[in-house]
């Protein structure tokens, strides 16, 4: 499946998504639902957050940070890696983190392996 086709199908299913953004490892936008012009803002913020993430893990847990979940009274952020390919997605407050993140892992999962940005 298409990074836009997967996200289409992940905004029909997932009530409490906002806004997503799909990545390559290099943090390029493959994908997104915002417009053109604020996507690589959310990715270079994603891109952020996994790197001080994987900065606090040290010792036998250091490794790959593979979730990633930001609450504030007024919204959340996700953030799943798997592979290359990473995901990030805005909610609203007081989301079911669980189901969304499942859902943003299913979203990942249904691009296969082989994916390349958009033009």
């Amino acid at each position: 499946m298409e990074p836009s086709d997967a996200l289409d199908e992940l905004m029909d299913l997932s009530s409490q998504v906002e806004a997503a953004v799909v990545l390559d490892e290099g943090g390029n936008v493959l994908a997104s639902t915002l417009p053109d012009e604020r996507a690589p803002g959310l990715a270079r913020a994603g891109s952020r957050l996994l790197e001080a993430a994987g900065r606090v893990r040290t010792g036998a847990e250091s490794g790959q940070v593979s979730q990633i979940g930001a609450a504030t009274p007024t919204g959340s952020v996700f953030l799943v890696r798997e592979g290359n390919r990473t995901i990030l997605a805005t909610t609203g407050a007081a989301p079911t983190a669980g189901l969304v993140l499942y859902d943003l892992r299913t979203c990942l999962r249904s691009l296969g392996e082989e994916i390349s940005p958009e033009t």
